[in-house]
């Protein structure tokens, strides 16, 4: 009987032991995730969080605007299902997140999937040890000596692009809306040096591939349903090998994104048969595509990509290196339309160089880099109007996050790190960061390419992989093309200001819509998709 009494006074002993360990060991972790002592907003709904109210914004960044404002520029949001996002743009947190442990920080599995929905298993699908092979095989063909052969074709482009709006003006018009025929020279142009392959959009030829990519969100709304949030918002607790299925969904959707992704990935195929024996020195075939095949042949077989990650970089590159700069383009228009004293003051810059120069000679990459004031412009264009203006990031293992600017929370503490935990998400706004006092001046919300033509002497945190801007986000997951874009932003930009003068209409309203990408659309014509309506009239006039 004894030996019963002790056995269950052991087991009792025991019990209470475990159940004290475990209450300490949990309340040790909770104090270690300081997450939940973060003020935010308070959430409309357990189920939806904040989705539909950052959907429904009237402009794309407006609320991350005012949420830092209130709270500072770290804070707590909702998602569906009651999880808790950290909405950041404190500079040291997303130099850890996207420099030091970038590896450690993946997109959201939501995310992913709809990346590989539309541009399949590319460079921007890839993680981890994937990315690291995406990104040596992809490197040789986005170095700088590379790109300098595709300033001629940019150069071309932009000019013929010209042409048609001098062809325009002739005819009458005075106002020209100037992003549909940036969207199509980006078309071309990327066509051209990307895969060696014309679309020939500037000249309305249609092809099955640019008339796929032209329609490919035609059936998307900016503002999807409730059960479309909560649905996907469910795909981080379905297995890979089944939430992979979601591409092969019914709806007008997700065919448009498999028929462009199938479309893509057989154009690529024909491209990389027909080139397989052509030389790589020869000036012909340096376009992306073909510097990208030569570089994987010569790669560790263990290292390779296989043949459908190479066919998928067609998709991706299309998707993310044409509607970006157009936009970005766009962007740029308007805010020298709104300030004809700096539009005056780059195009003299301009003259003055071409003026320098014997006549009929093409600006060399030297040159437009030369051009000091003209791409403080385009730094402040990239800065004001990010065209991805969020980031979504996932932790992968518990970490302490320092923090530049503290935060106070809840209970009045003031935190200067984040102690968070194995799954937490993030919403990193880029275009905060982009308009933090701390990093940019008093007057960060305001147009003023001034500031970079003095920046200050203090050391920064460095960031961005550009100017210290997040446009092109940062670190190993920093965009690889972003030289590419820089040198394209800067042709048809001298291009254009050369020529033309531009106003902005007076009884235009642009808005700016976040449909994945940061697009300007006319307020109350928002139907009628991304446009930026201006005045052009020829320099000589």
């Amino acid at each position: 009987m004894w030996g019963i009494v002790f056995i269950t006074m052991a087991l009792f002993v025991y019990s209470l032991l475990t159940a004290v360990l475990l209450a300490i060991a949990v309340s040790a972790r909770r104090k270690r995730d300081t997450v939940r002592k973060l003020r935010g907003p308070p959430a409309p709904s357990w189920l939806l969080g904040h989705e539909p109210e950052m959907r429904l914004q009237a402009e794309a960044g407006d609320l991350d605007f005012a949420w830092i404002r209130q709270f500072g520029t770290t804070l707590k949001t909702k998602a569906c299902w009651g999880r808790e996002v950290v909405l950041t743009a404190d500079p040291r947190m997303l130099q850890h997140i996207l420099h030091t442990s970038s590896y450690h920080y993946p997109k959201r599995t939501d995310i992913n999937q709809s990346i590989r929905n539309i541009m399949g298993r590319g460079i921007v699908w890839a993680s981890g040890d994937a990315h690291q092979r995406h990104r040596k095989v992809m490197n040789p063909a986005f170095t700088t000596q590379q790109l300098r052969g595709f300033l001629p074709l940019f150069q071309s482009t932009a000019s013929r692009m010209i042409q048609k709006w001098k062809d325009l003006i002739q005819a009458g018009e005075q106002t020209i809306n100037v992003t549909p025929w940036l969207t199509r020279s980006t078309l071309d142009a990327i066509g051209e040096t990307a895969f060696d392959y014309r679309f020939d959009a500037l000249e309305d030829a249609q092809s099955e591939l640019s008339e796929s990519f032209k329609y490919l969100f035609a059936d998307t709304t900016p503002f999807p349903p409730a059960w479309d949030l909560l649905f996907k918002a469910s795909w981080r607790y379905i297995p890979t090998s089944i939430l992979q299925l979601v591409e092969y969904m019914p709806s007008k959707e997700y065919r448009r994104f498999r028929n462009f992704k199938t479309l893509t990935k057989s154009i690529a195929k024909g491209l990389i048969d027909q080139k397989a024996n052509i030389p790589v020195e020869d000036n012909a075939t340096r376009d992306v595509m073909s510097v990208l095949c030569k570089s994987n042949v010569s790669e560790d077989p263990k290292r390779q990509l296989d043949e459908d990650e190479i066919l998928s970089q067609m998709a991706t590159i299309m998707f993310a290196g044409h509607e970006t700069s157009a936009s970005t383009l766009s962007w740029l228009f308007y805010e020298l339309g709104r300030h004809p004293e700096d539009q005056a003051r780059m195009r003299e810059e301009i003259q003055d160089l071409r003026g320098r120069l014997p006549s009929g000679t093409d600006f060399t990459m030297a040159h437009h880099d030369s051009l000091v004031f003209t791409n403080a412009c385009i730094k402040e264009v990239l800065r004001l109007h990010p065209i991805v203006p969020t980031l979504f990031r996932t932790a992968d293992r518990d970490d302490i996050l320092p923090l530049a600017l503290p935060v106070v929370t809840e209970d009045g503490q003031t935190l200067a790190e984040l102690h968070i935990r194995k799954g937490q998400d993030f919403l990193l706004s880029v275009c905060a960061y982009n308009r933090l006092p701390s990093v940019w001046g008093e007057d960060a919300d305001a147009w003023n390419p001034g500031r970079f033509l003095d920046v200050p002497k203090e050391k920064q945190i460095n960031v961005g992989v550009y100017a210290n801007l997040m446009t092109f986000s940062a670190g190993v997951r920093g965009c690889i093309g972003w030289r590419f874009a820089l040198i394209e932003l800067q042709a048809f930009a001298v291009e254009v200001v050369e020529n033309f003068n531009i106003v902005f209409p007076k009884d235009v309203e642009i808005t700016r819509l976040a449909i994945g990408l940061m697009v300007p659309m006319v307020k109350g014509k928002m139907h009628e998709g991304a446009q930026m309506p201006l005045h052009l009239s020829l320099v000589e006039d």
